[in-house]
């Protein structure tokens, strides 16, 4: 099949590659010059581990294209999926949807049909409804359908989630609709992955009531990691006992500095206000997001403590500041409550992130960017552990310490076993829920 993508940001970018490495004729449109010549060029705007190699054997095999010209992406296309950003629109919470619809006008402008406009973005419900109207309205000639397909990607591991999928969520309302979109997910559809078809708003409500369950989770293992603290109790293994329950499952039960990234944030605000908006309101989902604030406010407070009640002329080595390992994103991270805390304290920072830098230098100001761990904690006084990137699980220890002006060290991923932090020679170590 021939399928044309509109976005080539991270969703849009993934999605192409993978669907080309099912076989189908994929071209992937942007706005952006610069950024089409750069992916034609081979070279990958976003850090996603083994995304440069399946993008560049599915160009060799010309599967896979890159364009500015959406007429000509569309032409003989069997669908379209629009793959554009939905931020969180300033000021009420809401997904921002102008994005979405500038593209469906775009699509109804260009095509000539039948063609399946699917949408791929997060999107609140009632919003494909909304682009089947909007391109009818441009173009009342054009034969169309809509799809929602949302989303279950993992920054990290988008690649393994998308070809080796919990399940593939369609969301149609016509006979030809559910044809295409079986075609194109035929590949997963022949070893057995699930492929689940719903109405459209169910499909766009279960992304939404997806991503919050989870933002749930974490918020929960981050409230009981505090009680953990104040009771003696160790969170990790609270989290291993919990994790056997089958009912209640072991992911996402990490406790930690609160979630971040570009989905757990802008998704648990747009459902609220979904629920606010329908007079249905969601409390618990509300509540995640303000215990999630406090938590990254939580961790300011116990590196304060650690350093003595104050920040000033501290020097600081922080470990990793996007959201989670693996990924650039520094997307509502909660590095951006931490590090600026430290700095506005009169602490300097120097910081240690294997892909962090190229977001980062213009998020976090008045930092030192370095790429060892070893000389970023030359006469510091505290180490923190923020981001779980495999470079920094396995440090030596006595060597860390024995660089500190002062050793401590605040693990905020609970990294490393205390007792083996204090026997390598730090005079102070705290992680999260766990016994101080």
């Amino acid at each position: 099949m021939k399928i044309a993508i509109i976005g080539t940001g991270y969703v849009g970018l993934v999605t192409g590659v993978c669907f080309s490495d099912f076989g189908h004729e994929m071209v992937c449109v942007d706005k952006i010059p610069s950024k089409i010549e750069m992916l034609r060029r081979g070279e990958v705007p976003i850090f996603e581990p083994g995304l440069d190699r399946l993008l560049e054997r599915n160009v060799r095999a010309g599967r896979l294209s890159f364009t500015e010209d959406l007429a000509q992406a569309l032409d003989g296309a069997d669908a379209v999926f629009i793959a554009v950003g939905t931020p969180t629109r300033r000021g009420d919470g809401h997904a921002d949807l102008s994005f979405v619809m500038a593209a469906a006008e775009e699509i109804a402008r260009a095509a000539r049909g039948p063609i399946v406009i699917v949408t791929k973005s997060t999107v609140p419900v009632g919003t494909n409804r909304r682009v089947r109207e909007v391109v009818a309205a441009a173009n009342p000639d054009l034969d169309f359908d809509v799809a929602s397909n949302p989303e279950f990607l993992r920054e990290g591991a988008a690649i393994d989630d998308f070809m080796k999928p919990d399940r593939v969520i369609v969301g149609v309302e016509t006979e030809r609709a559910a044809r295409v979109m079986q075609e194109i997910y035929r590949p997963l559809y022949l070893r057995d992955f699930p492929i689940v078809m719903t109405d459209l708003e169910s499909a766009e409500m279960i992304k939404y009531a997806a991503n919050a369950f989870l933002a749930a989770k974490i918020t929960f293992i981050n409230e009981i990691a505090a009680l953990c603290e104040k009771v003696g109790a160790d969170v990790k293994q609270v989290s291993k006992g919990m994790g056997l329950d089958g009912r209640i499952g072991k992911t996402f039960l990490h406790a930690g500095p609160g979630y971040g990234g570009s989905c757990f944030p802008k998704d648990t605000q747009a459902l609220a206000r979904i629920g606010q908006d329908h007079a249905s309101p969601i409390q618990l989902v509300e509540t995640v997001i303000k215990v999630n604030e406090e938590v990254k406010r939580r961790m300011v407070d116990k590196l304060l403590d650690l350093c003595d009640g104050s920040f000033n002329r501290k020097t600081i080595a922080v470990l990793g500041v996007t959201f989670k390992p693996n990924t650039d994103d520094m997307r509502d991270a909660p590095s951006l409550t931490i590090v600026p805390a430290m700095i506005g304290g009169g602490a300097m920072v120097r910081i240690v992130d294997p892909q962090g830098r190229r977001e980062g230098e213009s998020m976090l100001p008045g930092v030192e960017w370095m790429t060892d761990p070893y000389a970023a904690a030359d006469g510091a006084d505290l180490v923190v552990v923020l981001t779980e990137w495999n470079e920094f699980r396995a440090l030596d220890l006595r060597e860390l310490a024995g660089r500190m002006a002062c050793p401590r060290m605040a693990d905020l991923r609970n990294v490393y076993s205390p007792g083996d932090v204090r026997a390598a020679g730090f005079v102070a170590y705290e992680g999260v829920g766990r016994r101080g």
